[in-house]
């Protein structure tokens, strides 16, 4: 079927979504994993779509997505010979099953250890944010690129405290260095609102490649920056939980890792 293109992988998740996720919304019952995370029928209805739907489109490409068994997550990041799909049926299932419209679906494709497209829908806003390395970064199919930032102290952070470590969480509750703070519940659409310019500064403790796969590609292709408390490239092809700071732009970026205390080991851009 030839190579997934940005317009053919974002029309497929967008249809997805309006025939699984929409219907559901307000009326599913939630249960809990084993790591206490929420899980919904949705949840599962839509990776087993999104799965078919590629698999049918592009048979050759193995698949990765958050609902799978732990062993199978494993052994596909183990035997992937360099390029595969990687989904988040529902980020935001929290969200979801309580009734509050802020969640999407994210979907990767990455070969040779880095995201090339990324696609997150959002279903209650009906928007798709969509990126192709090299090629930039889109809103509903129109180029999206980073508005001029302002200075840390008038911006707009999106913060996850719980996952942050205690003391980090308290020096930011405390210091306050930007004018606001928000948190909205879904990872994908935090990378994808940062790239907007609906926040300006981002920190999170503790996200999964499923998370920040899509959202870490198009935050770096409309010119945002991005990297973990530690300094190193936040997109890494495992299953452990990799922590995320990132910046409307390389100004921004700068001032703010400088605040966090993240040791300089490269300019973000992914």
């Amino acid at each position: 079927m030839g190579r997934p293109t940005m317009e053919a992988v974002a029309a497929l998740v967008a249809e997805a979504a309006r025939q699984e996720l929409t219907p559901r919304f307000r009326q599913v019952a939630r249960a809990h994993k084993a790591d206490g995370s929420v899980v919904t029928e949705a949840d599962t209805a839509m990776e087993r779509r999104v799965r078919e739907a590629l698999a049918e489109r592009w048979p050759d490409i193995p698949f990765l997505g958050e609902e799978m068994a732990p062993e199978a997550q494993r052994a596909l990041l183990a035997g992937a010979s360099g390029r595969f799909w990687c989904l988040d049926p529902l980020d935001g299932t929290s969200n979801f099953a309580s009734g509050i419209p802020f969640f999407a679906v994210s979907l990767a494709l990455v070969e040779e250890g880095v995201p090339v497209l990324g696609v997150v829908h959002d279903p209650a806003r009906e928007e798709t944010f969509a990126a192709v390395r090299g090629g930039g970064a889109t809103l509903d199919g129109a180029p999206l690129a980073a508005p001029p930032a302002p200075p840390l102290e008038r911006c707009i952070a999106l913060v996850d405290l719980k996952r942050l470590e205690p003391a980090l969480a308290a020096r930011l509750a405390a210091e306050r260095p930007y004018a606001s703070q928000r948190s909205f519940g879904s990872v994908a659409l935090d990378w994808c609102w940062i790239a907007a310019g609906r926040g300006h500064v981002y920190v999170h403790g503790r996200q999964r490649i499923w998370d920040f796969a899509a959202g870490s590609l198009i935050l770096a292709e409309a010119g945002g920056r991005s990297c973990t408390l530690a300094g190193e490239p936040v997109f890494r092809a495992t299953l452990e939980g990799r922590s995320a700071v990132a910046a409307l732009d390389r100004g921004l970026y700068e001032a703010w890792t400088r605040w966090l205390g993240v040791p300089a080991k490269g300019d973000g851009s992914g």
